[in-house]
């Protein structure tokens, strides 16, 4: 992602105040962050306190290969991933700073990809995958993209099907995604004042835009 995503005279793995950035372009940090937002957050606090603008690169995967190799190398296997992310996925990073959106100086570009992921088998390891585990994964191609830059742009993301006042079972069927992610995006929501809490239905809380 890092190869595709550079440009002609980006700088590449440039130290900055303390951190090393995976792209430097004109006055512009970028970081290319496939999963764990939560293990930037210090480095981004930092470099936003300091007035350095930077742009969050999340590649989410929205056709998977799953791709198996045996112990000299060689591909043995190659299936299509059940699996199929969506541009509402990145809620499930955004929670660990869903107020920071609206700060200058932060932008968070999501890029739809396909990609292959490489396992190889390791015994005692990955248990859950009988011992497959992930040692590469390869960028296919990119098939579009979307940019936070603003609170006003995570209104976006809130179906227009979706009724005036709803709860995180609504917007789980509305996205057509796992009920995980729907609280975390209602979460994420909250946190950055685009929608409020209107009342409640039993124990689920009903939201509506603010």
């Amino acid at each position: 992602m890092k190869k595709w995503y550079s440009q002609s005279g980006d700088a590449v793995e440039v130290p900055v105040d303390g951190f090393v950035i995976d792209l430097v372009r004109d006055d512009l940090l970028i970081e290319i962050q496939t999963r764990g937002f939560s293990g930037i957050k210090r480095k981004l606090r930092t470099l936003l306190d300091l007035g350095h603008s930077v742009r969050i690169v999340h590649p989410i995967a929205v056709e998977k290969w799953i791709v198996k190799l045996d112990d000299s190398g060689e591909e043995i296997s190659r299936r299509r991933s059940p699996k199929r992310g969506a541009p509402a996925d990145v809620f499930s990073e955004l929670v660990s700073f869903p107020r920071w959106v609206a700060e200058v100086g932060l932008e968070i570009e999501i890029v739809l990809t396909h990609e292959e992921e490489v396992r190889a088998h390791q015994p005692g390891k990955a248990w859950r995958r009988k011992g497959w585990v992930v040692i590469e994964r390869r960028l296919l191609g990119v098939v579009d993209g979307t940019a936070i830059n603003s609170t006003a742009d995570l209104l976006a993301f809130l179906p227009d099907q979706l009724p005036d006042e709803f709860t995180t079972a609504d917007l789980a069927e509305a996205t057509g995604r796992p009920r995980r992610i729907a609280q975390q995006m209602a979460y994420c929501l909250r946190e950055a004042d685009v929608i409020a809490i209107a009342g409640k239905r039993g124990n689920a809380l009903i939201y509506r835009v603010a």
